[in-house]
């Protein structure tokens, strides 16, 4: 698997250097054999699987922050709480697709938060993105789903899980707000022209 970083190319104004914490005694329990072959994503791989699962860990690794609206307010920052980039891979398309765990544990932007997910809510979007991006609706899709006998505490003991998710990026609007409302017009126009570059080079 040849991992690229190019969003880490920007800076650690974007980004803070983040690993994936692996769940106790986890488990690989489902996995997206289509898209890993559209990734060129050999999962038999014992090196690949152990990056995947956060066991080796991916020295460019990172999570995000952002600002953004939450709880009916406007927040300066927030940021990736509980999700780590461990990467972007080409598609057979030859477009760069971004590798992000979901649940990987406590990050710079987690607030007191745990950093962890549930099995329910990741059986979830797992199925849902899935359906979505069978009925030609642009979403993340799902590459694997991990379980585990570690207990994450929401309103009683839940089992924990994390996704490894697929997109074409994930910036969001408030990675813009971030640096707008601090008035960093610098880091601002390498966020746009970031973007412009990886996502719109006919512009």
């Amino acid at each position: 698997m040849n991992l690229e970083h190019h969003f880490s190319n920007l800076g650690d104004m974007f980004s803070s250097k983040t690993v994936v914490q692996p769940l106790s005694e986890q488990r690989l329990v489902e996995f997206n054999h289509s898209l890993a072959t559209f990734l060129s994503i050999d999962i038999k791989s014992a090196q690949t699987k152990r990056l995947l699962s956060g066991e080796d860990v991916s020295p460019n690794s990172l999570s995000m922050v952002y600002a953004g609206h939450q709880f009916g307010g406007f927040s300066p920052q927030l940021g990736d709480g509980r999700g780590v980039l461990l990467g972007e891979v080409r598609g057979q398309d030859n477009l760069l697709y971004d590798l992000h765990m979901k649940g990987a544990g406590p990050t710079p932007y987690s607030r007191r938060g745990d950093g962890r997910a549930v099995l329910r809510s990741c059986i979830r979007e797992y199925l849902a993105s899935e359906a979505m991006a069978a009925l030609s609706i642009p979403t993340s899709r799902a590459l694997g789903l991990y379980d585990s006998r570690e207990a994450v505490y929401r309103e009683q003991p839940e089992a924990g899980a994390m996704l490894l998710r697929v997109a074409q990026g994930h910036i969001r609007f408030g990675h813009f707000e971030y640096f707008f409302y601090q008035g960093k017009q610098e880091q601002l126009n390498e966020l746009i022209d970031y973007c412009l570059e990886h996502y719109y080079p006919t512009v």
